[in-house]
């Protein structure tokens, strides 16, 4: 079985999409009042993988991107954050890369997402068979790949490739109704994914999805814990409940003065899976996490609002500190 020490993972092959996004410019514009868009590097994979670079890990890219400048554009701001992309396809034909427009104001906030006929669905067997799993010290996926064929089939492969290889599997559900042909669709294929990982990181909806009842998601991720190294279960402003090694570590979270609502569970990803990397102890990597999450949701954008090294330590120090987890 895998230990929290298997999962002190450094190299990262990261499987999920990559996507445009757009914020009206300057923080606090609705997208009606626009009169200038700013754009950048989006999706939950990539932001992730943006993430642990900045705090200085290692990640490379599985996904599909479209023959075009929106895809183009994708491929060009990996590079910019040093994101490995040599398992990164260009897809011809009419399928698109998806754009996201969100606005930098918790007020009345408005998130658009464009993702019909996804590129990053057409993610295939070749694609995830031409991969040397041996390269990587673990596999991190969230669960919006396995929303439609064939990247489902494709993803699951993955995994099981991973496993072969004797690499932990790292799952962030990420459940997104709006990807889903049905709710209980998403219920059996998410839960399936959920029992072939090592490591899951979800909030309490989430896993209350999963478990069919949103009252017993605690429950759920209990029973999942006898098979999984470790599970975070994310309880938004109450903190989280992190078990492993037989044990339920507390955290709280970071208050900050939010500019915007979203980023906050990448960026979460990335820098607890980054303080596991440095030999950090599971509950000192939640709350470092949860700062990482803290800094990005007080600044515009996603990836490039993620934290560098000294900015978590900045925000460490300067900060009054968490709450006590509830």
């Amino acid at each position: 079985m895998t230990t929290l020490d298997d999962l002190r993972c450094r190299k990262y092959l990261v499987v999920g999409r990559v996507g445009m996004d757009m914020s009206p410019d300057p923080a606090g514009t609705a997208t009606e009042d626009a009169g200038t868009l700013t754009a950048d590097m989006g999706g939950s994979a990539a932001n992730t993988a943006a993430g642990l670079i900045k705090l200085g890990c290692e990640a490379d890219l599985c996904t599909v991107v479209s023959d075009d400048g929106v895809g183009l554009f994708c491929l060009n701001r990996l590079d910019h954050y040093g994101i490995g992309r040599a398992h990164v396809r260009v897809a011809q034909g009419e399928a698109r890369t998806s754009l996201a427009i969100y606005e930098s104001r918790l007020e009345d906030h408005k998130t658009v997402i464009y993702r019909n006929n996804a590129a990053d669905f057409l993610m295939d067997m070749s694609d995830v068979e031409a991969i040397d799993y041996s390269a990587y010290d673990a596999v991190l996926t969230a669960g919006t790949v396995f929303a439609a064929e064939p990247s489902r089939s494709a993803s699951f492969r993955a995994l099981e490739l991973a496993r072969e290889a004797g690499k932990p599997v790292i799952f962030d559900v990420d459940y997104r109704p709006y990807s889903w042909p049905s709710a209980k669709v998403a219920e059996e294929v998410l839960s399936r994914a959920a029992y072939m990982s090592d490591l899951i990181v979800g909030n309490d909806e989430e896993f209350g999805f999963m478990a069919g009842d949103y009252d017993k998601g605690l429950e759920f991720a209990r029973r999942l814990a006898r098979d999984v190294a470790c599970i975070v279960y994310k309880m938004g402003p109450e903190g989280a409940v992190t078990i492993a090694d037989g044990q339920e570590v507390r955290t709280g979270i970071y208050k900050v003065d939010a500019l915007k609502p979203t980023g906050a569970g990448d960026s979460f990803m990335s820098g607890f899976l980054a303080s596991l990397a440095e030999g950090r102890d599971i509950g000192d990597a939640v709350l470092r996490g949860s700062a990482c999450a803290a800094i990005t949701v007080s600044r515009p954008m996603c990836a490039p609002a993620m934290a560098y090294p000294a900015d978590l330590e900045d925000f460490l120090v300067t900060h009054p500190g968490p709450t006590t987890g509830a």
